[in-house]
């Protein structure tokens, strides 16, 4: 069972991906200069994350500029093309939970995560399971920072510390959350993520006109369907097309 730490209001597991210090604090550089974590697409890298990194990384630090720009793609999916390079993103859809001109920041949505269970999660923060189900899981949610924990949820639930992406959604990344769940008080719609997928400045821009990325409207029904495995059809047919309509050469949506 991989130890799960707490940091503050937040929490993350350790020992996945780069992590190299069980208790290593989040604003404290690894050996080489860089925070730990893992890279996100394109090896992009975070930019000016500064303190908010500690429960949201990219996506709180930037959370005033997006309310204040044009949204870009804030609040939608974002689709992998078959075409993607990227092993880790293969088929992937990812939520954007922030994009601006200082980068952006998502969760993957369709991934599994098979290294710890919820149970086990509470377990190790002696939290009661309560009234937690055996199909309450832990998704993959990224590369970057890959033991950071998140909660994506209906925006029913908001707390000092949560996020609120759009009228539909939030972000909550600390311990109050997982409380609430178990105790069966928390949103009406969850799931929960380690890690997150990160972008510099004008990176995810470059990306989707590399024909790398499609996007489309996020709705309830492929954001917390338990079933996983047909995300990324689901998320393409919204554009009204299918997976072998698509090849390399092919234009964003």
């Amino acid at each position: 069972m991989r130890p799960v730490v707490t940091e503050g209001a937040s929490w993350r597991v350790v020992g996945l991906g780069t992590d190299r210090n069980q208790a290593q604090k989040e604003d404290e550089p690894t050996a080489d200069g860089e925070r730990e974590g893992g890279e996100a697409p394109g090896a992009a890298k975070r930019h000016g994350v500064g303190e908010a990194s500690k429960q949201y990384g990219t996506a709180y630090a930037m959370s005033d500029d997006v309310s204040n720009t044009d949204r870009y793609l804030t609040g939608q999916l974002l689709i992998a093309m078959p075409n993607m390079s990227d092993p880790r993103f293969a088929r992937t859809v990812i939520y954007m939970c922030a994009h601006s001109s200082e980068g952006a920041m998502g969760l993957v949505i369709n991934k599994p995560m098979t290294s710890i269970t919820f149970a086990e999660l509470l377990q190790q923060l002696d939290i009661d399971a309560g009234s937690v189900g055996s199909d309450e899981r832990v998704q993959f949610g990224g590369p970057v920072e890959s033991g950071r924990g998140f909660v994506l949820h209906s925006a029913d639930f908001v707390r000092d510390g949560t996020m609120v992406v759009d009228s539909e959604v939030a972000l909550t990344a600390t311990i109050d959350i997982l409380r609430a769940i178990a105790q069966g008080e928390g949103p009406r719609r969850h799931f929960l993520a380690l890690g997150y997928a990160g972008w510099g400045p004008g990176q995810l821009d470059a990306e989707i006109q590399a024909n790398g990325w499609l996007h489309a409207p996020a709705d309830e029904a492929i954001l917390f369907d338990p079933d996983l495995s047909t995300k990324w059809e689901r998320a393409i047919a919204k554009l009204g097309v299918t997976p072998a309509m698509l090849s390399g050469d092919a234009g964003h949506a």
